[in-house]
Parts: C-alpha cells; structure tokens; sequence
C-alpha cells in the first residue's frame, strides 16, 4: 500500500453544490460514496485524486421508494445491505435483492452502495446484470442539466463510464414486473460472498397465457466481457419458438458463445465460457418451471 497523497475534500449538503465543486475542480475530482472500491485503488496507488466530494450529506440520494408514476426508484446511496433486506425490494424486485445478497461480505455491503457499485463500471458487478435485464434507468445531473439513460448505456469499457467527471447519479427507476414473469440472479464465485464473480447470469422471462412460448426474455451476464452485456443471441433464440429443453439448451450455448471471458489467476477464458452456459441453462429451466408453477424435472 502507498501513502495518500493530499487532496482537497469536501461535503456538499446540496446536490447542485457538489455538481458546481466537481465542474470547477476539474480532473482529478472524485465523488465519494461508500468507499469500499475508492479507497483501495487509492491506497494501492492506481488512483490519485485531487478533490474528493463526499455525497452522503445529501439527503434525497439514499432513499428506496415506490415512483408514483410505477416502478421502484432507488437512491446512488442506498446501501447494498439495504437493497438486500429492504421489504420493498424484497416484495417487487426480488432478483436485486438476490443480487446484493451475492455482493461481497456483510462488511463489505454494509457499506457499499449501489451508485458506487454501477459508476466503478467493473464487468464483475453483481448489480449491474440484474438492473440491465429489469430494463432500469438511471437519472444523472451535471453542470449540462439532467438527463436520463438506460443502465447499459453507462459502460464504455472496464472502470469506464460515459459520464462526465462532474455529473451525479442520483436515482434509478427500475419498472414493474409484469405478469407470468420471473426474475433470478445466478452468480459462480471461488469463496462464497468473499470473492468477485468468476460468472455472473441475471434473467427475466416472460411465458404466453396460453402458451409455453415466452414473451419477453432477456440475459445479461458478468465477468465475461469488457462490461457488462446483454446475451443477445441467447434472448433471440428463447423467444423463437416452444421453450422445449432443446431450445433452452441452444439458448444457453448461445450466451456462452456470445462473450468474451479473459483468463487470468482466477480462471481460464473456456472455463468462464462453459459456466455461462451451465448457469443460463440453469436459470432459463428454473424460471420456465416457477413461472409455470411446477417443480423443475
């Protein structure tokens, strides 16, 4: 670990104050949430920031609530152990819940939040997956104004994101789930709750009234990619036909041979790829019976 070089700091009780100091400071301004990723790079050198803007005084970012147009909306401060244990998240997204669940250890979610977790754009994110196939979006405000994205337009590469360095998250929106459709979040990981993701799967299907054909289907995957992606080819093949065993095994190849896992110390790039496709196949079966309500064959 390196000693911190000095940096400017400060706590804005206002969200128009904390864009105007970041505007001003330039590069080398970072915003401050939970901390848990921040100061690590920091101590190990791989950053070394000028100014750091604690956001935590700023009430209205930490809030989980129903939007009262539909949907859930959820604060960039709002703790990974809270989205866990929420009832609310519990009640009507209960696969962001499973997903936060999955997120580090009980130390580490306790102080981690989900504005952290999705601005470190890490293609190991756990959230990132399930905010993508629940379609969410996320309202940003900078010195430009407000504007309003989907989750995955955000990444443009590993720790990368199209925000400017003066612009703040500061909710996401995430729409109700519909009928005959269920949600799961499947993660491999080397230690259970201690490890980042080896694979991570989050899925949504949808399945006819009257059919067993699904409606909607969609996949993202983690740590197979440079970010976080969407299993197209995999969603493609689901919705075309009959969700026989067959076709979900054909989708589930699919998503394995969509990505583009790297090998490293944790893993090799054909492992990664074979799991994905273990774990798609897992979660399309799973969700193709629960929604059915019958017991998985």
């Amino acid at each position: 670990m390196k000693r911190l070089r000095p940096f400017s700091y400060f706590e804005p009780a206002k969200l128009e104050e904390a864009v105007e100091i970041a505007a001003e400071r330039g590069n080398g301004t970072y915003f401050l949430a939970g901390g848990t990723d921040l100061f690590v790079r920091m101590k190990r050198g791989e950053i070394s920031p000028s100014t750091l803007i604690n956001l935590k005084r700023i009430g209205d970012l930490n809030r989980i609530e129903k939007d009262p147009k539909g949907g859930l909306r959820i604060g960039p401060l709002v703790r990974i152990s809270e989205i866990e244990h929420s009832p609310l998240v519990l009640s009507t997204q209960p696969m962001l819940a499973q997903a936060a669940g999955r997120l580090g250890s009980p130390s580490i979610r306790n102080l981690a939040t989900v504005g952290g977790n999705i601005g470190r754009a890490s293609p190991a994110s756990d959230i990132a997956p399930s905010l993508m196939v629940l379609q969410a979006r996320v309202s940003v405000e900078g010195p430009k104004g407000k504007r309003e994205l989907e989750v995955a337009q955000l990444f443009s590469g590993p720790g990368q994101t199209i925000l400017s360095r003066a612009e703040v998250m500061t909710s996401f929106l995430i729409p109700e789930i519909g009928p005959r459709t269920g949600t799961v979040y499947l993660r491999l990981g080397r230690r259970e709750g201690m490890d980042c993701a080896l694979v991570g799967v989050a899925a949504l299907l949808t399945l006819s009234n009257k059919t067993n054909e699904a409606t909607e289907a969609r996949i993202a995957l983690a740590s197979v990619g440079p970010v976080p992606l969407r299993a197209n080819r995999a969603e493609e093949v689901l919705l075309s036909g009959p969700l026989t065993e067959e076709r979900i095994r054909e989708a589930a190849r699919a998503a394995g041979e969509g990505c583009t896992p790297i090998s490293d110390i944790r893993a090799s790039g054909s492992y990664r790829k074979e799991m994905v496709e273990v774990l798609t196949r897992r979660a399309i079966s799973e969700l193709f019976y629960s929604v059915r309500g019958e017991k998985e064959k």
